[in-house]
């Protein structure tokens, strides 16, 4: 008996060989792809946002809007293969408070932490560390940070190679943690008021970082205080100081402790202040600096100045 033969358009369409039958899987990469794309977009549109560029964080918001990029790194890291190619061609991703290296990203997207500390500026040094690495090379061995959050300052430093580094914090230290207490033990940090010659001999540092302490001081005070930072450096100061449009209503607790709001100066106003007090821009720490901002890819939120020394 001769064997009937079957159906082959029936036997194809059962096998799930058909055109329309596997259109439920091939509509499945089309929407993944469209959904990269799509999210892609939305990430580098994130990433320059407002004015400038990345936009600016205040001290208030800072923390909690790098947690949100992270978690949106996160979801954006299934995608790598898409956005590897624009985020390599910008060498990393820029954080606000946080700079993620391109060869850290897909590792770990969140492995950047904001700044410790309750001060802007403060934090904003400890960002700062590698391009003033670059900017001042050997000087950056031996280093005197004057300024609130000082702990976490100097503590960031002495992680570095080679690096010897003191802080002078200008307000008593009544909440410190554990961290500070011991480097106050091993006299890496000190109390003292910065109204009054500071407790150093001309010269003792290498490199002056101040940070956040000058906008507490009123204009009289800064005359003295200023030349005397000045006085203890021999490569150099560093003045690390908010924009006018960080000025935010004074905590009554800030006010107890400082003894003032604090005020956030122009750009103009420092240069005038500078010239007053015979303080000279280091043109050649600065074009560095720069040069090396521009190559990472940093955009301080805080104003930046460097200084020459008093000799």
């Amino acid at each position: 008996m001769s064997r009937r033969p079957g159906n082959p358009s029936r036997r194809f369409g059962e096998n799930g060989g058909g055109l329309f039958s596997s259109s439920k899987y091939k509509s499945s990469p089309i929407l993944s792809i469209a959904l990269i794309v799509v999210g892609a977009l939305f990430l580098i549109a994130y990433m320059y946002k407002g004015p400038g560029g990345f936009g600016r964080l205040d001290s208030v918001s800072r923390v909690e809007e790098i947690k949100r990029q992270c978690k949106f790194l996160s979801f954006m890291q299934i995608n790598r293969m898409f956005i590897s190619y624009d985020y390599f061609l910008l060498g990393g991703l820029h954080l606000n408070d946080c700079w993620v290296q391109s060869s850290d990203l897909f590792k770990n997207p969140c492995s950047c932490s904001a700044p410790k500390g309750d001060y802007l500026c403060s934090g904003e040094v400890q960002r700062a560390i590698p391009i003033l690495q670059q900017a001042y090379g050997d000087s950056m061995h031996k280093v005197l940070h004057v300024g609130p959050d000082t702990c976490y300052v100097v503590s960031k430093l002495l992680k570095e190679d080679e690096a010897e580094a003191w802080g002078l914090e200008p307000y008593d230290i009544e909440d410190a943690d554990s961290n500070c207490k011991a480097l106050i033990r091993r006299g890496n940090v000190r109390v003292a008021d910065i109204k009054f010659p500071l407790p150093y001999r001309p010269k003792s540092f290498s490199l002056v970082i101040v940070s956040d302490a000058l906008d507490y001081l009123s204009p009289r005070y800064l005359n003295k205080t200023l030349p005397d930072l000045a006085r203890v450096s021999a490569d150099g100061i560093v003045i690390f100081t908010g924009f006018p449009s960080n000025n935010q209503k004074a905590k009554v607790a800030d006010v107890s402790k400082f003894g003032r709001a604090a005020k956030m100066r122009s750009s103009s106003w420092w240069t005038r202040f500078f010239a007053q007090n015979n303080l000279e821009e280091n043109e050649a720490a600065s074009k560095k600096f720069g040069q090396a901002s521009t190559k990472s890819s940093y955009v301080p939120s805080c104003q930046i100045y460097h200084l020459k020394s008093l000799h």
